[in-house]
């Protein structure tokens, strides 16, 4: 890949940046292993993963409700419209109804997998969420993800192994601290 022309790295950034699941959290460690300019790929990222949004909100959902009952398509569609379904439902659960689009910019924005622009704009369109909030929520979700993966990307092309070590303990102590805050909240709420 290093003999690649310059422009054609940046392409493979971007057109990695839209494709479901890897999208942006696949994209940036690539172009870090290419030793890319993140002055370019990071915007370049962050437009090729945003790109699809729109079309996953307003088409979607009518495309999987068409072909969920057709020969061909039936399982997969069946599996995307439940996997949307179970996405929205746990966004509404943790977030209710006025914390929706932190929890959505989140799901987006933390990139563990299962998450991302794709997963939340389809759970947004089952929420039946207006068109601004959902792109709004998936938007800055994006850049939270890629200031994420640009950061840790850096981390680990800089530190070697010490660096996906301390990356690992990171998002280790990240979660623990999440599940301490939700622990912390669900006791407020049992003594209310």
């Amino acid at each position: 890949m290093a003999s690649l022309p310059l422009f054609i790295k940046y392409a493979i950034v971007f057109v990695v940046s839209m494709v479901p699941i890897i999208e942006l959290r696949g994209a940036i460690p690539i172009a870090e292993a290419l030793n890319l300019n993140i002055g370019i790929y990071y915007p370049l990222a962050i437009i090729g993963n945003l790109l699809p949004v729109p079309i996953i909100y307003l088409f979607a959902r009518k495309v999987l409700e068409w072909g969920k009952d057709k020969k061909f398509t039936k399982k997969f569609f069946t599996w995307c419209i439940e996997k949307g379904e179970k996405g929205g439902k746990k966004l509404k659960e943790s977030a209710g109804n006025n914390g929706i689009f932190i929890a959505l910019l989140l799901f987006v924005g933390i990139p563990i997998p299962g998450t991302g622009a794709w997963t939340g704009t389809l759970a947004a369109s089952f929420l039946n969420l207006d068109f601004k909030t959902s792109i709004l929520a998936a938007t800055l979700g994006v850049v939270l993800a890629g200031i994420i993966m640009s950061s840790g990307s850096k981390l680990v092309s800089t530190l070697g192994w010490l660096g996906l070590i301390a990356l690992i303990f990171a998002i280790i102590f990240i979660i623990c601290i999440t599940i301490i805050l939700k622990k912390m909240r669900l006791k407020r709420k049992e003594t209310v």
